[in-house]
């Protein structure tokens, strides 16, 4: 359907009303709402009954502003109520992991109980290099097994691990590993995309050159490649942790235990680790994907299309599917790995009956046209989810027509790596839905929308997404630094958590997403600090000065835009600017990660300032989305951005 097509539908029907059928059979009924909006603080203590306690709490909030305690006087372990008791429960013959390969002809099947017995192997392992509660565990993996393994093993000695997606670059994992001072990594020789085997561990090797911290590196053989080692450091997985008792006593911890670190892009340029802890992170992936999904353990097949090196894969690849015991899909590699219909002969073959992904695949498999369908069953499927970006309405009814059949609800969920787990989404048989409309706060969040002093908005109007309450799953701070975790958080609206995502309420009072409102970048659901960018091509030798900033893309949702001044010599005057562009480009993916490349890097003579030499990047972002400009009578030359608008059009023109 074209936009205009999708607007008239609008205008005619509004919603999609929950169907009869899937409401008498939901986990969740209306009236849930009620109960949590009443009294939320005993609501999520109930909550907290979907996990094993050794010793159960009976406190539910201890809430001193901006600091959170949920369930502060219960002990627990998270890596039990994963795996461990599902076993005791008699589930261990069940299937907690179906393992695909990028390759078509090499899957994995594991059950609960080797699952069970994996990760105590790897808990022995980790505590015979030396691994303690408390201790940060670098994770640097690709989507196979054993990076799940790990992340059970790490938590369940009461360790904190600290995943990083395993497309960011030595430095960037440099970065994250001295933030937190980590002793310990788990890596892997490679990993494969399309069939073709990519080193991962050099750029562990190149990172821990500035990591002295660093003990031991526990490595996995996958992909054969020949790796440098040091006998000293390196490990490899099949010799340490294959060898290992395959029984592991755990022990409980505090419910407030730190459990781990995330780092997500921020204005300064400079990482932040957010930290989340164990118990109310636990309830809120426990109960959030219960709900949200309307997940039935017997018989659901669940796949989470993501990474869990992002915190979507954290809460629901890792922690949400198996603190609810589900059966689920892992994949290792792309969507067109092994071909375009690749995704719908996993669907088919596994009988997939929920599937979770981000607006980014939704739109690329649109593209590629409904051809890839023809002859895929994908009668499996039940519930379609969303995430990591507002969703337009044309992705969506693609979406529920030819992937859903039109018979699957469409829970498109806003959450954030801060959150620790859905905050806004319709619920399965409970929510009328609206093509990119993320609707209303689920059960226990309280949402709104405020204008620039705070006060609520009217419905029919925008302004900022806030939290005007404490849930459990909220991250507790920003690792190391207190004062930024308030200052970024909490002080636009004092006592109200913001973290810079606009929001619209429509003549329902249902919510829309707008995207971010600060210098953060929502590149396919990547968060990307606009500053972090800039530093990365300020670094490169020839570059004077850079401006980043993000433009729409159909694709993508927003891709990266720069604007660059070089700083040539007389005798670099004569160099291919083509040739410099494309050396930006592989520099800022060396220094980053590939998905920071800039899509586009215009060359400018000088940059839109202001009097007081501040860069007017409002300016440049309206030039990027081919806006009429705003007022430019603050800069020191009005004229630049004309030059810039013209270069910016007969760039787009070239392309």
């Amino acid at each position: 359907m074209a936009n205009d097509q999708i607007e008239a539908w609008l205008q005619e029907n509004r919603s999609f009303a929950p169907s009869a059928d899937f409401a008498q059979k939901s986990n969740v009924t209306e009236a849930e709402y009620g109960r949590a909006h009443s009294d939320p603080e005993a609501w999520w203590l109930e909550q907290s009954a979907r996990l094993t306690w050794t010793v159960a709490p009976t406190r539910s909030l201890d809430w001193n502003p901006p600091f959170a305690k949920w369930f502060s006087d219960g002990m627990l372990n998270a890596s039990y109520n994963c795996v461990d008791r599902h076993v005791d429960n008699g589930f261990g013959g069940k299937t907690a992991i179906h393992w695909i390969a990028d390759a078509e002809n090499e899957e994995r099947v594991i059950s609960y109980s080797e699952l069970q017995q994996m990760v105590a192997r790897c808990a022995n392992a980790l505590l015979a290099l030396g691994v303690r509660a408390g201790d940060r565990v670098a994770v640097y993996m690709p989507m196979i097994p054993e990076a799940v393994v790990a992340m059970l093993a790490i938590v369940r000695l009461g360790a904190m691990h600290s995943v990083v997606f395993a497309g960011f670059s030595a430095e960037a994992l440099a970065s994250r590993i001295q933030d937190s001072d980590c002793r310990f990594v788990v890596t892997a020789d490679g990993q494969f995309r399309r069939g073709t085997a990519a080193l991962l561990k050099p750029a562990v090797d190149e990172a821990l050159l500035n990591c002295p911290s660093v003990e031991s590196v526990l490595v996995v053989k996958r992909t054969s490649q020949e790796v440098v080692w040091n006998e000293t450091r390196d490990h490899w997985w099949h010799e340490l942790v294959d060898s290992q008792n395959s029984t592991h006593q755990y022990e409980s911890f505090p419910a407030e235990q730190d459990m781990f670190l995330m780092y997500t892009s921020g204005t300064t340029g400079k990482p932040k680790g957010i930290l989340h802890t164990t118990a109310g992170y636990l309830v809120g992936a426990a109960t959030t994907y219960s709900n949200v999904f309307d997940i039935k353990p017997a018989t659901d097949i669940c796949w989470t299309a993501a990474d869990i090196g992002w915190i979507t894969g954290h809460t629901y690849i890792v922690y949400g599917p198996l603190l609810n015991g589900v059966s689920q899909v892992m994949y290792e590699g792309l969507p067109d790995s092994g071909g375009r219909d690749r995704w719908w002969r996993i669907v088919e073959n596994l009988g997939v009956t929920i599937l979770y992904t981000a607006p980014t695949t939704i739109r690329t498999l649109m593209k590629w046209g409904t051809s890839h369908l023809i002859g895929h069953n994908l009668s499996s499927l039940r519930v379609l989810g969303t995430v990591g970006e507002p969703i337009n309405p044309e992705a969506w009814m693609w979406y529920r027509e030819f992937i859903g059949g039109n018979n699957c609800p469409i829970v498109d969920t806003w959450w954030q790596t801060e959150t620790g787990s859905i905050m806004i989404s319709p619920l399965p048989g409970v929510t009328s839905t609206k093509p990119g409309a993320a609707m209303r706060a689920l059960p226990g969040i309280t949402i709104d929308v405020v204008d620039e002093q705070g006060h609520s908005v009217p419905n029919g109007h925008g302004g900022f997404l806030v939290v005007t309450r404490p849930w459990p799953s909220m991250t507790r701070g920003i690792w190391g630094d207190p004062d930024r975790f308030a200052e970024t958080y909490w002080s636009r609206f004092p006592g109200t958590y913001f973290a810079g995502d606009g929001a619209k309420r429509d003549d329902d009072g249902d919510i829309w997403l707008l995207g971010r409102v600060d210098d953060v970048m929502n590149v396919s659901g990547h968060r990307l600090s606009t500053t972090e960018i800039e530093h990365a091509i300020v670094g490169f030798h020839l570059v004077a000065e850079a401006a980043v900033v993000g433009a729409s893309d159909e694709t993508t949702g927003q891709a990266v835009v720069a604007f660059v001044t070089l700083k040539l010599s007389d005798d670099d005057q004569s160099q291919d600017h083509a040739a410099i562009i494309e050396q930006i480009r592989q520099h800022v993916s060396r220094v980053i990660s590939p998905i920071a490349k800039p899509r586009q890097i215009i060359l400018t003579p000088e940059l839109p300032k202001t009097r007081s030499g501040k860069i007017m990047r409002r300016l440049l972002r309206d030039v990027a989305e081919q806006r009429a400009l705003g007022d430019v009578t603050t800069l020191t030359d009005p004229t630049v951005v004309s030059m810039i608008s013209g270069l910016m059009e007969q760039h787009s023109t070239e392309d």
